[in-house]
C-alpha cells in the first residue's frame, strides 16, 4: 500500500491517458475510459486499494479494423508511470499491460451479454447491476464520436415494465420472510431471528435502490452506495437498530418502522395504486409485518402484456443469485428464463 499522498485511480488514469497512451494512438480514432472491474471505477478506491490490482490501466475503444493495430501500439508503454508499473498482476492474474483494446459492442457483450442499444427484457434480467455500474460509473477520458455516451445512455435505467416487475419481485422477497423474524424467536431461535432480520435489512436496502432508480453494487460497496441514497437518512437508523437489537421486540419495532418508511416512499412515486403502508399482525399470529405481497401485486397490476408476466416472480439475476462466480456467468439467467418460458408456452 502506498504511503505517499493518495491519487485516485480516476485521476491517475486521466493523466496516464493524456501523457502516455493518447500520444501512442494519435493515428487512430478511438475512445478511452476507466471502465470494468475495480473500486476506482465506482470512485470508491482509497490508499488501501493500491496494494492489490490497482494501477495505470485503461480501456480503449475503436473500430474493429483498428483494434489489432492499436493493441500493437500500446505495447510501447514505458515500464512505469508516476511510480506505478504499467504492467502488473495480482494473485493468479498475470503481469501484463492493463490497457485493453476492443470495440464498444465486444466490451458490452463480455460485460452483460448483450449490445446495450438492442436489449430484450430477458437481456436486462441477465445483466448484474454491478456489471452495469462498471459500464456507466467509470470515467471517460475521450469519446469523440459519442460511442461510449450512446452505450451509457442506453443503460441509464431499466425499461419501465422491467423496473415494475423487479419492484414486484423485490416486494415478494420481503413478503416471503417478514413473518419469520418473530416465528424464529418464538421457537427459541434468537440467532435465527437475528439472521432473518439481517436478510430483510438487505432486501429493504435493495428495494430502496430500485425505488430511487439506482443500480446497486455488489456486497463490498452495497452499504457505501446505500448511504448515498435519498432514503438513507430516514431508513439507515432503523436498519441499524434492527441489526443491532439484542432481543426480538426491539428488532420487530425497528423493522416495522422501516417497512412503513419504504411503503410511504413507494406510494410517493405513484407507480401503482396506493397501498396502506401501516404494519399489521401476520394473520392471527402476533408478528408485525408489512404484508409486502400487497405492494408486489399492485406493481404487477401495472404491467401490460409482457413475457415477464409468464415468469416466476424471482426477478433479475441479482435477486436470486449472490455467488460472485455465478454472476460472472452472464448467460446463466437468460438460459434459465428461456427454458421456463418455453415450458409455459407448451
Amino acid at each position: 500500500m502506498s504511503t505517499g499522498a493518495f491519487e485516485s485511480g480516476r485521476d491517475l488514469n486521466r493523466a496516464f491517458y493524456a501523457d502516455v497512451v493518447r500520444p501512442l494512438l494519435i493515428r487512430w480514432p478511438h475512445a478511452a475510459a476507466l471502465l470494468g472491474w475495480g473500486s476506482e471505477v465506482l470512485g470508491y478506491d482509497s490508499p488501501r486499494s493500491t496494494d492489490h490490482g490497482w494501477g495505470p490501466r485503461l480501456r480503449i475503444f475503436a473500430d474493429e479494423a483498428d483494434v489489432a493495430a492499436i493493441r500493437g501500439a500500446v505495447e510501447g508503454l514505458p515500464e512505469t508511470f508516476r511510480g506505478h508499473p504499467t504492467r502488473f498482476g495480482w494473485d493468479d492474474a498475470p503481469v501484463v499491460s492493463r490497457v485493453e483494446v476492443s470495440t464498444v459492442v465486444a466490451f458490452a457483450v463480455a460485460q452483460i451479454g448483450a449490445d446495450p442499444t438492442a436489449m430484450s427484457e430477458l437481456d436486462w434480467l441477465g445483466a448484474p447491476q454491478q456489471r452495469i455500474l462498471e459500464m456507466i460509473r467509470g470515467e471517460v477520458y475521450a469519446d469523440p464520436d459519442g460511442r461510449l455516451a450512446a452505450m451509457r445512455s442506453a443503460l441509464t435505467w431499466y425499461p419501465d415494465p422491467v423496473w415494475r416487475w423487479l419492484l414486484a419481485c423485490q416486494w415478494r422477497r420481503i413478503g416471503q420472510e417478514e413473518a419469520f423474524v418473530g416465528r424464529a424467536d418464538e421457537a427459541g431461535d434468537a440467532l435465527g431471528s437475528a439472521l432473518i432480520a439481517g436478510r430483510l435489512v438487505g432486501e429493504l436496502m435493495g428495494l430502496a435502490f430500485l425505488l430511487e432508480r439506482r443500480y446497486a453494487p455488489y456486497t463490498k460497496w452495497f452499504g457505501t452506495a446505500f448511504a448515498e441514497l435519498d432514503a438513507a437518512a430516514e431508513l439507515r437508523p432503523q436498519l441499524l437498530a434492527a441489526q443491532r437489537a439484542d432481543a426480538y421486540p426491539a428488532r420487530e419495532t425497528a423493522l416495522a418502522t422501516a417497512y412503513e418508511i419504504i411503503g410511504r416512499r413507494h406510494n410517493a412515486l405513484r407507480i401503482s395504486e396506493a397501498v396502506d403502508p401501516a404494519t399489521r399482525p401476520f394473520y392471527s399470529r402476533p408478528y408485525r409485518v408489512m404484508s409486502a405481497d400487497r405492494f408486489a401485486d399492485a406493481c404487477l397490476a401495472t404491467i401490460d402484456d409482457s413475457p415477464l408476466r409468464r415468469l416466476p416472480p424471482i426477478g433479475a439475476i441479482d435477486q436470486w443469485v449472490d455467488s460472485t462466480d455465478a454472476l460472472g456467468e452472464i448467460g446463466i439467467v437468460r438460459t434459465a428464463y428461456e427454458e421456463r418460458l418455453a415450458r409455459r408456452a407448451k
